[in-house]
């Protein structure tokens, strides 16, 4: 298992997204001044690269996030997890099973489940996950997909459910993440939040503050 701290480090969890930025190096830096500024958790979830490309990408990300003494977690490929000695994979609804993933690895990768719902939510404790994304939160259009926004409220039900923790994610900025910090999420999972700031070191480290 991946470091002992690591529900301190998954409080702020960035998920990129290299095509709101015009070039790979600006993508890279903005990645470099989120960590440089505290984050300790990021998600590669970049689902239009081809395997080869993804392991690539993989290996640059794992060199960023350890420099920082970060977690880096791949979206959905547990083999370039595997390969690139990443510290988790996060799983979706059409992703291969909890378990499996578990069988695979030798419980030696953290498992993250994106959820938009209690029964949801439910279901990827009693799989196995270690903790959970729950939303969308707030309107957004990275999840127009999985339907309207569920709200704030749900997130207390599902805390009182669950014992891993609970990663809000969905819309949500530095002027609605006290409500979600209120709810009683265990942390927040963002990506134009911070990514598409226009001061991503300012941004990061308030979002920390309020997360505190």
């Amino acid at each position: 298992m991946p470091k002992n701290d690591w529900r301190e480090y998954i409080k702020l969890y960035l998920i990129t997204n290299r095509r709101l930025f015009d070039n790979i190096c600006l993508f890279y830096n903005a990645i470099e001044d989120a960590l440089m500024s505290g984050v300790k958790a990021v998600q590669l979830r970049e689902k239009d690269l081809t395997i080869k490309e993804l392991f690539e990408m993989s290996i640059i990300m794992r060199d960023l996030v350890t420099e920082y003494k970060a977690m880096l977690f791949i979206n959905d490929r547990v083999d370039v997890s595997i390969a690139v000695n990443a510290d988790g994979v996060h799983l979706g609804n059409d992703s291969i099973p909890v378990e499996a993933v578990k069988r695979i690895t030798n419980e030696k990768l953290l498992i993250g489940k994106s959820t938009h719902s209690i029964e949801e939510a439910i279901k990827a404790e009693n799989d196995g996950a270690h903790f959970i994304t729950l939303g969308p939160i707030f309107e957004t259009p990275s999840k127009l997909k999985y339907g309207k926004p569920i709200g704030v409220d749900i997130i207390n039900e599902v805390k009182s459910k669950l014992s891993i923790p609970v990663i809000a994610i969905g819309g949500i900025k530095l002027n609605n993440v006290e409500m979600v910090k209120k709810a009683g999420a265990d942390g927040i999972a963002l990506i134009t939040g911070i990514l598409e700031s226009k001061n991503i070191k300012e941004t990061t480290k308030n979002f920390l503050e309020i997360l505190r």
